[in-house]
Order: structure tokens, then sequence, then C-alpha cells
């Protein structure tokens, strides 16, 4: 018997846990995930876009419009900044794998963080003046940032009770 040939690249295997991860999000409109892998391909870092802790999703603003104060941008943590935060060891050299490019914000913390590689899927906002800035910083830090060649979709099938 041969082995499976249809079997996940390494990419594929991390941006699907950058997915699973963008799961816990709570926003109604944006899902984000982001998972950090040191050199020898373990994780050492996930997360996803939500408010800091002990701040309750539902007494906050998950608004896209309206006054500063009334959206949810002034308290929302990005994927990538959480996975940072959330990392159990030193993050020099790593790689983070995110469903969306990061912004200019995660993007001064992931190469604070010393994080060499971003992977990446969705560039919705390629050409925008945050975007620019992004990667005008990750190219002088020379951090490498890839698109992945291909969308990850994660299917999630919950069973209540231990039955299906």
């Amino acid at each position: 018997m041969n082995q499976r040939i249809d079997v996940l690249s390494w990419d594929q295997y991390f941006m699907s846990m950058a997915h699973l991860s963008a799961k816990r999000s709570k926003d109604p409109n944006t899902q984000v995930g982001a998972c950090i892998v040191n050199k020898e391909k373990r994780v050492v870092g996930l997360g996803y876009n939500g408010f800091p802790m002990g701040c309750e999703d539902s007494l906050f603003p998950w608004q896209r419009d309206g006054d500063f104060l009334e959206t949810k941008y002034p308290f929302v943590v990005h994927a990538e900044l959480n996975a940072i935060l959330n990392s159990i060891q030193n993050l020099e050299g790593c790689t983070i794998y995110v469903s969306l490019f990061p912004c200019n914000e995660c993007a001064k913390a992931i190469i604070q963080s010393g994080i060499k590689r971003v992977v990446y899927e969705s560039d919705k906002y390629n050409g925008t003046q945050t975007n620019l800035a992004s990667k005008k910083m990750f190219d002088h830090a020379q951090v490498e940032y890839v698109q992945l060649d291909q969308n990850i979709q994660v299917d999630v099938k919950i069973i209540k009770g231990g039955k299906q």
C-alpha cells in the first residue's frame, strides 16, 4: 500500500490552525486567526481577534461604523498581537501564519518580537496606506512575507454531549 499523497503541506497545516483559532472570534464581520511556529515546526502561539481579557464581549461594541468609541476599533486586539502575547517562548526567527495580511500596528509587533516570516492568505487591503506601511517596515526589517497560493478551509463540527 502506498502512502497518501493528498497530505497538507506545513504551510497549509499551520494556516489551518490559524483558521481554527479564528473560529473563536466573536466579531460578526471579520474573523482572523494567527499561529506562530518556531524553527522546529512547533506551535508556540495562537491568537484571534477579540477583546482583551476581562473585557466582557457583551459590554463592548462590535460595530464598524459610528463614533469611534461606539465601534470595535479602539477595543479589539488583533489575532497577530494576541498570538504574540499568548506565546510560550522567545519568538526570534519564528514564522507567523495569519489569514489576513497584518495591519501596520501588528507589523510593528511582529518585527519587534523577532518573527522573521509572515505567511498570509488574504491581502484584501492591498495598496491602502496601512498595508503599504506594513510592507515597507517588513522590507526594511528583512521580514519575509509570503502569500499562500490557495485558501484553506476548516470545517468544524460541534458535537454536543459526546454524540454526533
